[in-house]
């Protein structure tokens, strides 16, 4: 796609359980991620939703290549990243960057909040000495914190303040493309819509283009453009926000949102609950991966995986409910 910013093809990443450390021989491998395909516009941000497990943060390090894909495609301004050596990665770092989820363990303990913010731009020569000092020192302010807290230590921040930090240090390189980790999700309610509140602004302030990984559909809808829901180490749904929250049309995700509140005492949704566990990503179901849990399951869903295919408007869906003489429905 011409105009995307970044664009994957059939991402996939397979874990290899072998048999003991001893020993080398694979015996099976964890399917984490297993042919996922999506792309992000410049500008846009695309949330990617899914229970505790689904390969959404695995998704997230494929595309910086922090991890390797076991196959796949990831384009980068039009480039395949997973074909650039190693110093040609380490240029196109900066234009690539992560929030991780934990404020906490994703701070180095050691070193002071200028230190932390400003190593990146030692790193890539991009600032030393007091130019490095003074854009430290902007940065703090543009997150929300005061030039003075460069002098200080991570533990003595709140966890909201250490994910701002972990923000500043991630615009250190002027990023166009940053990962957000689930950002949020370790920070008390009232600090979350704060958080979420400056992930907007320095959007518009910056140009900044995001997928926001997370397990909460209310901070997803509030902060995305697009929503792509995970299921098992696949999307089953990706559509724009309204669409996908006004007319889910795989039974996962109507599951997923039956479970949001409501914030009016006088309505009520009705939850659907789902019955059984999440398969195992080592043996995953035949057919579609949802099938098992899926209470409008037919027979051709045991053996056949339905297709990912667009049902109209860019709204795109993996159900048999919606396949090739449904498209009209």
């Amino acid at each position: 796609m011409t105009d995307a910013l970044l664009e994957a093809n059939n991402l996939v990443k397979h874990f290899p359980i072998t048999e003991s450390l001893l020993f080398s021989k694979q015996v099976g491998a964890v399917k984490a991620v297993d042919g996922v395909s999506f792309h992000i516009k410049k500008g846009e941000t695309l949330g990617l939703v899914g229970e505790s497990g689904c390969g959404k943060s695995t998704t997230g390090r494929l595309i910086l290549r922090l991890i390797q894909p076991t196959s796949g495609e990831v384009f980068f301004e039009g480039r395949n990243i997973l074909e650039l050596n190693h110093e040609e990665m380490r240029e196109l770092r900066s234009d690539m960057q992560i929030i991780f989820q934990d404020p906490y363990a994703s701070l180095n303990p050691r070193m002071t909040v200028g230190s932390i913010v400003g190593e990146p731009m030692e790193v890539h020569k991009i600032a030393t000495g007091k130019a490095k000092e003074a854009k430290v020192r902007e940065l703090l302010e543009v997150v929300g914190l005061s030039a003075y807290h460069a002098k200080r230590y991570p533990h003595e921040f709140s966890g909201g303040q250490r994910q701002r930090i972990g923000i500043a240090r991630a615009l250190a390189l002027d990023p166009k493309l940053i990962v957000c980790d689930e950002p949020v999700s370790a920070l008390d309610v009232s600090i979350q819509a704060q958080i979420i509140n400056l992930f907007q602004e320095l959007q518009e302030e910056f140009g900044l283009t995001y997928l926001f990984i997370a397990h909460d559909l209310s901070v997803v809808k509030h902060v995305s453009d697009r929503v792509a829901v995970m299921y098992l180490g696949k999307i089953v749904e990706l559509a724009k926000k309204y669409e996908l929250y006004d007319n889910p049309k795989h039974p996962y995700t109507e599951a997923l949102l039956s479970a949001v509140p409501i914030p009016d005492p006088a309505k009520r949704r009705q939850r659907i609950i789902l019955e059984g566990d999440v398969p195992s990503p080592i043996n995953p179901p035949n057919g579609c991966r949802f099938h098992t849990r899926c209470r409008y399951v037919q027979e051709i869903c045991e053996h056949e995986e339905p297709k990912f295919r667009d049902i109209g408007g860019g709204h795109f869906v993996a159900c048999h409910l919606h396949g090739v003489s449904n498209d009209k429905h």
